[in-house]
């Protein structure tokens, strides 16, 4: 039987769209390896279960419960019912069979659900970015980034809880991961700005973003506006786009070639943050929620986006402060930098990769890495010997397939060096190697199988390393790697991942 995979969230004009976006960007991920799902959720609009039956997912709705939300959550009201009847109702639509996984996106539901929950599944997994509750769940997600985010859940999880922490694991589609190949950061001259406040927008936040801009003299920069099918002013905001000459998108699929096209957005926080953050395009974010507002606040601080202070008339909020970043150049750059480092795109990989192959590091475009045994040996040999690899050892002499297993057992068996084994598709693609100066530092070396040079894999293998490190290693803090000056190749490659040039190295702060 194929995996098994359950989702229980729940989006509503009050909650929005963002809890279900993200669950079926997972969803979709471990549909592609072959897994059942099936979403579990109250009150689901018609248009998003529809979303989900033309994707071939199953959904189980709940019925609304009569009745006021019962508990002492933050969000409880949210929930419609009080948990023990909603325990009661997803497990009566989970029935007939053992599922895998549950992955529970809710802000009105905690350890107590979760605990009652356990019946249904072998493993539970928990999206949150409040840190607000208790969980009991073996996996917890939160892609965003806080400044005290490896000890925020401190004390609210289970001690062999696998944490899944900051943007590294941004749920993002994947027409994200593939549109970034073709983004480069902004240089910092605005030609197009893209407004979009989410899939509800109940404060008609775009409407407020409209009247700012058309209020400035930007002749000859292009606007996009988008919203959900479902906002409450859309007719409004489609007039006010028509006299103004922006472009409308109403419900698109077309997001992230719109990010990719901009050169400055105005928008919310949530999920859209790492969206835009992956394809490098800087942003001036608005709090529209409460929830929100921290995570605003230190991505802002960390250089990941402009979050201007101050409250009171937010039309004139927005008009000076686009103002004043259509006329700093060089401030936007810094943030478009900053925001691609940060984020790239490869977070539900590296999630399904936790469901499927624990422990494992995932990279880009499918590739994975795991620890190397000792029958790996022969199959890396010819690899390691071919002369368009050797030559950029530092020392290029080929080895005897005797000397090479002899060498290979000694680095399994030696605790201050990590050998792994990189995989696309199930076929080996090359190897990665980790010397660890310190439990603080480490050198990281790579090179691949030759046929699959010039295919881009190298730095998929490269992230998919680093990727394992953070998650085994996480007291790690630098990794350096020396490369020769004449090997531009792997320059490129690590250049590209962040590594920034010192002498004789290329060294990354993880």
């Amino acid at each position: 039987m194929n995996l098994g995979v359950a989702f229980r969230l729940d989006a509503t004009s009050r909650i929005g769209t963002g809890h279900f976006m993200r669950c079926l960007t997972l969803a979709e991920a471990l549909q592609q390896r072959g897994a059942q799902i099936r979403f579990v959720s109250r009150g689901l609009p018609a248009y998003l279960s529809d979303m989900l039956e033309s994707r071939g997912i199953e959904f189980a709705p709940l019925d609304n419960a009569a009745g006021e939300a019962a508990g002492d959550l933050a969000h409880s009201s949210w929930l419609g019912t009080s948990q023990d009847r909603d325990v009661q109702d997803s497990a009566a639509v989970l029935g007939g069979r053992k599922w895998d996984w549950l992955v529970v996106d809710h802000y009105a539901l905690d350890a107590r659900w979760e605990s009652a929950m356990r019946n249904t599944a072998g493993k539970i997994m928990a999206i949150d970015d409040l840190a607000d509750r208790q969980h009991d769940c073996d996996v917890l997600l939160d892609q965003n980034y806080y400044r005290d985010m490896q000890t925020r859940y401190d004390g609210k999880v289970p001690e062999h809880c696998r944490m899944l922490l900051g943007p590294h694991y941004a749920l993002l589609r994947k027409e994200f991961r593939k549109m970034r190949d073709q983004v480069k950061p902004r240089k910092g001259t605005v030609r197009r700005i893209l407004v979009f406040f989410g899939g509800v927008d109940a404060g008609n936040y775009t409407g407020l973003a409209i009247e700012a801009l058309a209020g400035l003299d930007i002749k000859g920069v292009e606007i996009d506006v988008v919203i959900g099918a479902q906002h409450p002013h859309r007719s409004e905001i489609e007039q006010a786009c028509a006299t103004q000459g922006y472009s409308c998108h109403v419900q698109t699929a077309r997001m992230a070639e719109l990010m990719a096209a901009a050169d400055l957005a105005i928008g919310a926080g949530g999920s859209a943050t790492w969206e835009r953050c992956c394809l490098g395009l800087p942003a001036l974010s608005l709090c529209t929620a409460d929830n929100q507002r921290r995570q605003i606040i230190d991505a802002a601080e960390a250089g990941l986006l402009y979050a201007p202070n101050g409250g009171g008339d937010l039309v004139d909020l927005i008009r000076r402060h686009t103002k004043g970043l259509l006329e700093n150049a060089a401030l936007l750059r810094l943030i478009s930098n900053a925001a691609m480092n940060a984020v790239d795109g490869g977070g539900a990989l590296r999630i399904v990769s936790e469901i499927w192959h624990p422990g494992m590091g995932v990279g880009t475009d499918g590739v994975y890495v795991r620890l190397a045994t000792a029958d790996d040996a022969p199959v890396v040999w010819p690899w390691r010997n071919c002369e368009s690899t050797r030559r950029y050892f530092f020392d290029p002499s080929p080895v005897s397939l005797d000397t090479h297993i002899e060498w290979w057992n000694r680095s399994l068996a030696d605790s201050r060096r990590a050998l792994l084994i990189g995989f696309s598709e199930e076929r080996a693609l090359g190897v990665v190697r980790f010397d660890f100066d310190s439990s603080e530092s480490a050198v990281i070396s790579i090179y691949l199988d030759p046929e699959m040079a010039g295919r881009g894999m190298g730095r998929a293998l490269l992230f998919a390393g680093l990727n394992w490190l953070r998650g085994n290693h996480p007291e790690t803090s630098a990794v350096s790697a020396e490369i020769l000056p004449e090997n531009f190749a792997s320059l490129r490659v690590f250049q590209a991942a962040g590594f920034s040039e010192q002498y004789r190295s290329m060294v990354l702060k993880v």
